[in-house]
């Protein structure tokens, strides 16, 4: 016997049209207003799609008119009715049903709402409310079309990725905790006392484990999991769209990734983006723009003035050389006349801030030089300096002299900042850049030790794999990779170790003996011994990739249930504590004891 049902709608509230008019149909939705107008009650009935206006009659119902007046904002409410078109002069042409209006024959109040904390249609300038009421937050046009703009990616990034005959693959979220960069979330084992796992900080591990397992293709969108201060673009979860593949090389890599970005950009923002994109090394990433990740959309680059002040009878820059630093310059064109005194005292601030002693400047206003340091230069020194720099009125010139490293990263800042002072960034363009070449491994003075630049995984360089035996580290490039967007590091990749031997030296290198590698790394090292493919992969970070697409200024608001600042989830107030049996079972006992005494005492058993 076939079942009857009552159906809650026919309809959603974007789809009716001229063409329903005349029809009967059932919508469901949250009243977003009502508005009485010469005894007509209009209401604008939304879901998640869209809004439609409803109507309703005092002399067609009484008892209905009655009913309508006591619905109020955010009720949740069915309504059947009429499709019927709007009258001359109040139609709307800003939404889809603008045309047309529903009159009302049936209103069922399907839950009703408390007045709600604050607007939403309006700014919030209150996180933390709009945290604690996440639920009603996410009923926001912008935070709604946040989500549907996430799901779009996704959905593009499966579409593309399974044509190329990649295999999506769930890896563990309950793992081991080994070194890779950032503290470990640790969950203890009720099975195994006094031991745990890991939430995984990404599956870089069990993905090259899966090329050993001749997988071949796989990726992920993949939930990852870090201990680590937080920032507008950092959570403690996060996602990433991780890819990895067996026999490749790093063309084939950034090709999927860079045909993968096209097809998102194009399906999902109707922006046709030209590749290949742009590729610079490390070195010039930093040498052009203080940076290893680049806005390409601010057109001053750095330049080595070193050459010009070779003979210079100028006393800080001429010892800056000879302790072998290097003289940078940058010429903000036209910004002369937008930064002022106090803009330039900023930017020596910031300057000093990064370990700088100040930061030299000259104006160009018409044809003249206003600096306190240009009195101490020759004519020849002025006109290489000139024509080297391309230097015309209205220009401000900035330098920074020291190391190579901190005098590149420190005009990096400045014209960054510089940038932002001028307005100098253009809103509308999307600016790809590829770094590749990075050094493998950097020094921490700190620790005293070696430490990986990406992970311990990555790839030498070939031609720079000798060099591990002879102590230079610091000169060992890697076979990995960033991509970057208007400035913000979208994700990095590299080809990875396959071979025991190389790995187990690399792991030497940091600072891990035998016997660690073998406790922290023992599955991984056995099966590079059972014919392990060359291999590489890369991981995007996809709720970076969804906030720059959507224009947000925070990750939080492209991610359903974020935490605040302080990885605090505001609507579930988590982390909380928890009852003794809960740690008794876990066999913890706390250190630090913040839980409420009722919660501290351990419970009576009776005998």
């Amino acid at each position: 016997m076939k079942k009857s049902f009552q159906q809650y709608r026919t309809h959603l509230c974007h789809e009716l049209g001229l063409k329903d008019v005349g029809q009967k149909v059932s919508l469901c939705g949250w009243v977003q207003s009502k508005r009485d107008h010469g005894g007509l009650l209009f209401v604008d009935l939304r879901d998640r799609e869209g809004v439609t206006q409803v109507v309703f009659h005092p002399d067609k119902d009484p008892v209905l008119f009655a009913s309508a007046k006591q619905i109020k904002d955010e009720f949740v409410i069915k309504v059947v009715g009429v499709v019927v078109e709007r009258p001359a002069g109040t139609k709307n042409a800003a939404i889809p049903t603008g045309e047309i209006e529903l009159e009302a024959e049936n209103l069922e109040i399907l839950n009703p709402s408390l007045p709600l904390p604050f607007n939403l249609d309006e700014s919030i300038e209150n996180e933390e409310l709009r945290l604690s009421f996440r639920f009603l937050d996410l009923r926001r046009k912008k935070l709604l079309n946040s989500l549907k703009l996430r799901h779009q990616v996704t959905y593009v990034v499966r579409e593309y990725l399974t044509s190329k005959g990649f295999l999506e693959i769930e890896t563990p979220i309950l793992s081991k905790s080994t070194p890779e960069g950032a503290r470990d979330f640790l969950v203890p084992s009720r099975l195994s006392p006094g031991k745990f796992y890991a939430l995984p900080q990404a599956p870089q591990q069990y993905k090259q484990l899966l090329m050993v397992a001749g997988i071949d293709k796989y990726f992920q969108i993949a939930r990852c999991f870090r201990d680590e201060d937080l920032r507008s673009d950092r959570q403690p979860e996060f996602t990433q769209i991780d890819i990895e593949a067996s026999f490749v090389v790093v063309d084939d890599i950034l090709q999927w990734v860079e045909e993968m970005i096209q097809q998102i950009f194009s399906k999902v923002l109707g922006i046709e983006l030209s590749l290949p994109f742009a590729r610079i090394t490390y070195k010039q990433a930093l040498d052009l723009y203080g940076s290893d990740k680049p806005d390409l959309r601010i057109a001053w680059q750095i330049q080595d003035v070193g050459e010009v002040f070779e003979n210079t009878e100028f006393k800080i820059f001429r010892e800056v050389l000879a302790r072998g630093g290097v003289i940078k310059a940058l010429n903000a064109k036209q910004a002369s006349p937008v930064v002022g005194p106090t803009g330039i005292a900023e930017l020596e601030e910031l300057a000093k801030s990064m370990g700088a002693k100040g930061l030299a400047y000259i104006r160009i206003e018409d044809k003249e030089w206003k600096s306190p340091i240009v009195k101490f230069f020759s004519m020849e020194e002025r006109k290489k300096l000139e024509n080297v720099l391309g230097i015309e009125p209205a220009d401000l010139i900035l330098f920074s002299a020291g190391p190579w490293d901190q005098a590149c990263q420190v005009l990096g800042k400045v014209r960054l900042q510089l940038a932002e002072m001028t307005r100098s960034v253009p809103s509308n363009e999307w600016k790809f850049v590829w770094v590749t070449d990075f050094p493998l491994f950097e020094y921490s003075p700190l620790e005293q030790k070696w430490n990986s630049v990406h992970h311990p995984f990555t790839r030498p360089c070939q031609e720079d794999i000798g060099k591990l035996d002879s102590g230079r580290y610091d000169e060992i490039r890697a076979l990995a990779y960033d991509i970057v967007l208007n400035g913000v590091e979208l994700g990095g990749g590299s080809i990875r170790i396959h071979e025991k031997e190389l790995q187990e030296k690399i792991f030497s290198i940091l600072g891990i003996d035998k016997e660690r590698q073998k406790l922290l790394f023992g599955h991984l090292l056995k099966a590079f011994q059972y014919g392990a493919p060359p291999h590489g992969g890369i991981a995007l970070g996809l709720d970076r990739f969804v906030m720059l697409l959507s224009g947000a200024e925070t990750i939080r608001d492209v991610i359903a249930f974020p935490k605040n600042r302080h990885g605090v989830d505001l609507l579930t107030q988590s982390p909380s504590e928890v009852d003794f049996q809960q740690l008794k079972e876990l066999h913890i006992k706390l250190a630090f004891p913040s839980l409420d005494s009722r919660l501290r005492q351990e419970p009576e058993i009776e005998p």
